[in-house]
């Protein structure tokens, strides 16, 4: 993907400032551009308005294009979820097109593969990434995050909790499934268990780590705290799994910060992006959209850059 620029050509502005949209536009299943326009909008949905100074802050080659290509790994709930009529719901979906809407611009929401997200970036498929990434300091190797949500991961185990797992320790030498290329494979393995390692099994999606562990394929399945405690609270009614809750650890196990991506040389849409939620932070859209999904404990004070590197 070319250099983002912060300078925009004087009638590229103007266009971009009379797309008041509903920010938002049709999935598709490859990553790239939705080609139907956006989706009308829905009446229960959050909304806002655009701010034109954060217009001008759009780097020119997005003004040309006329959207920002988002790239999503659903199904990932409560992150991203598909409802009754195929629309893409969850708290990227409505986060994003919240931005779109703030920025005057159209946003295509791009089903991709959580382990392609950023391949999909350097590839020019996509110019952002919202599918509840963490913020970690190799992956900012590539990419700037903008840090939206901070907290931990936690650990699901079988209905009963059969093998009396209580804490994150209690995993040495067991299987747990996870989904691949995130961030909880790492920790699991880096693990200090002596002569017992954590095994760990990565699958291509979430659901798969959680279908691993349903079959018993894995003794655990660890993910973020926000989607674990969805996903106990929703499967078969909530009585197929139970979270593992440590009381020294309320808001999960090793707290992070997760944010929205954006290749590390687009600094101009790094900035736009930024001031676009700290827009929707101060006047609170932000934490209606997070209350709206239940992760409103996950939230963050203030729209800040790379935090993952001082944890």
């Amino acid at each position: 993907m070319k250099a983002r620029t912060t300078t925009l050509l004087g009638a590229a502005a103007l266009a971009v400032g009379a797309l008041f949209l509903s920010g938002c536009s049709g999935i598709t299943g490859s990553g790239e551009a939705a080609a139907s326009g956006p989706d009308l909008p829905v009446d229960d949905e959050i909304s806002t308005t655009v701010d034109a100074s954060l217009t001008q802050l759009l780097p020119a080659d997005i003004v040309e294009k006329g959207r920002i290509d988002i790239a999503v790994d659903i199904p990932f709930p409560p992150m991203a979820m598909y409802d009754d009529s195929n629309r893409a719901i969850g708290f990227d979906p409505e986060l994003g097109r919240l931005l779109g809407q703030k920025l005057g611009i159209d946003v295509a929401l791009n089903k991709q593969a959580f382990d392609s997200v950023i391949p999909s970036l350097q590839a020019g498929k996509n110019d952002i990434i919202m599918s509840g990434m963490n913020d970690t300091p190799e992956r900012q190797e590539t990419v700037s995050f903008i840090d939206y949500t901070h907290g931990g991961f936690a650990i699901l185990v079988p209905a009963g909790n059969p093998d009396d797992v209580t804490t994150q320790t209690d995993l040495c030498g067991m299987t747990v499934s996870v989904q691949k290329a995130t961030v909880q494979g790492d920790l699991l393995r880096a693990m200090e268990c002596g002569s017992e390692p954590v095994v760990v099994t990565e699958l291509p999606s979430d659901l798969d780590a959680q279908t691993a562990l349903r079959a018993g394929k894995s003794d655990a399945y660890v993910a973020d705290a926000v989607v674990a405690e969805y996903v106990a609270a929703t499967t078969d009614d909530g009585d197929a799994f139970d979270v593992v809750r440590d009381p020294e650890n309320p808001a999960g196990f090793n707290p992070v910060y997760s944010g929205i991506g954006v290749l590390k040389a687009d600094t101009g849409l790094v900035d736009a992006i930024r001031q676009a939620l700290q827009a929707l932070i101060d006047e609170g859209t932000y934490q209606e959209v997070l209350e709206r999904n239940n992760i409103g404990a996950y939230a963050v004070e203030s729209a800040e850059v790379n935090q993952g590197a001082a944890q």
